[in-house]
């Protein structure tokens, strides 16, 4: 045998080790989100523990606040929360005078999204039970969108009260992606992939097919004060629409923001233009305070 032959065929087994080699790094190593650096710090950042998880309390360093926004951020259900994300959270607290109380909940591969909801479910019943209802947000990007409705629905459910307003940030609604027209938005969005998304979305599954996994299939009929943020340069739009129609056919209000030329969770990534970010950030902060 050759020693280029060698060397191809070493190359060729490396390749088919390095996804397999990952899989397993993830599946053994529990990932967690952390704190930012000192510098990057401009809240105050307080980290309790609930069921071996972080959950992050993020508050203004200057004076009280009386509002409290539950935040799930998203990352296809395998991501910590980001650099951008750390920025958001941090400036959104400030400007909208907010608590925010954001859950590390477990990650793929290692966990699925009944490992989510054993976490999720316990915290925010714990949570509604030292502050005010009726002053009470829930939010999420992108995945963390989709959990947060989750949530809600299978709360609704059980009876148990339900914050006052939530805000859905380019949610992912059907992590099967099955809506057709997700292949004509796939050519306007530059961030998101719909084969990459669906692999995630079954691990998250465990092989299940419920709305805990897809909150697109729930009961929203007992839902309220529904916001939802959505670009059209996002495969995750045509959801949007869906989730919107099927509002309507049981006479539940949900208001939909849609931005002409917007990526997806534009005004975390900042993956638009500078007025669209802006446009996009004042317009959460507008629902938030009215």
């Amino acid at each position: 045998m050759s020693r280029k032959l060698k060397f191809s065929l070493i190359l060729t087994v490396i390749i088919l080790l390095i996804p397999i080699l990952i899989i397993n790094y993830y599946l053994i190593f529990d990932r967690e989100s952390k704190e930012p650096q000192k510098q990057e710090k401009i809240c105050n950042i307080e980290t309790i523990e609930f069921q071996g998880r972080k959950v992050f309390v993020i508050s203004p360093k200057q004076g009280t606040t009386d509002l409290t926004t539950i935040y799930f951020h998203g990352g296809s259900y395998i991501t910590q929360a980001t650099e951008n994300h750390w920025k958001f959270i941090q400036k959104l607290a400030i400007d909208a005078n907010t608590t925010v109380i954001m859950p590390d909940y477990p990650l793929i591969p290692k966990y699925n999204y009944k490992d989510v909801f054993e976490m999720v479910e316990p915290l925010y019943k714990e949570i509604i039970e030292k502050v005010d209802i009726n002053k009470l947000i829930i939010m999420g990007d992108s995945a963390g969108g989709g959990l947060a409705l989750a949530l809600e629905e299978k709360l609704s459910q059980e009876k148990i009260q339900i914050p006052e307003k939530t805000i859905l940030i380019s949610p992912w609604l059907d992590v099967r992606l099955k809506n057709s027209q997700i292949d004509e938005f796939q050519e306007k969005d530059k961030q998101l992939n719909k084969e990459s998304l669906k692999i995630a979305g079954d691990i998250y599954s465990n092989n299940d097919d419920n709305y805990l996994i897809s909150p697109i299939e729930g009961d929203i009929s007992k839902l309220k004060n529904i916001t939802i943020f959505i670009g059209t340069n996002d495969i995750l739009n045509p959801d949007v629409h869906l989730l919107i129609e099927k509002g309507k056919k049981e006479e539940i209000n949900i208001e939909l923001k849609e931005y002409e030329n917007a990526g997806h969770i534009w005004m975390i990534e900042e993956n638009s233009s500078k007025e669209l970010v802006e446009k996009g950030y004042l317009d959460i902060l507008d629902t938030i305070k009215n």
